[in-house]
């Protein structure tokens, strides 16, 4: 959701304004005479780089889990 101001706030915060919409990549929303304007950052960054890690979860060939042999670690008696 693109962050909202007005034209006197911009003009009074430009250079902070423009960092912020370089730095988080979202969008300001100027309102000047009823109208609205879009100021947003032309390169965006990946996809990729909003990815956190999950060390929980598998690192490594699924393959090698399919084709594991658990026999000598399961007893039915547990």
């Amino acid at each position: 959701m693109p962050r909202k101001v007005t034209a006197t706030e911009l003009r009074k915060n430009i250079y902070k304004l423009l960092d912020d919409v370089l730095q988080s990549n979202i969008p300001l929303e100027v309102e000047r005479k009823g109208k609205k304007i879009i100021i947003s950052s032309a390169q965006r960054d990946s996809k990729m780089a909003g990815l956190r890690p999950h060390p929980d979860c598998i690192a490594g060939d699924p393959e090698e889990l399919v084709h594991s042999d658990w026999s000598g670690e399961w007893s039915p008696d547990i």
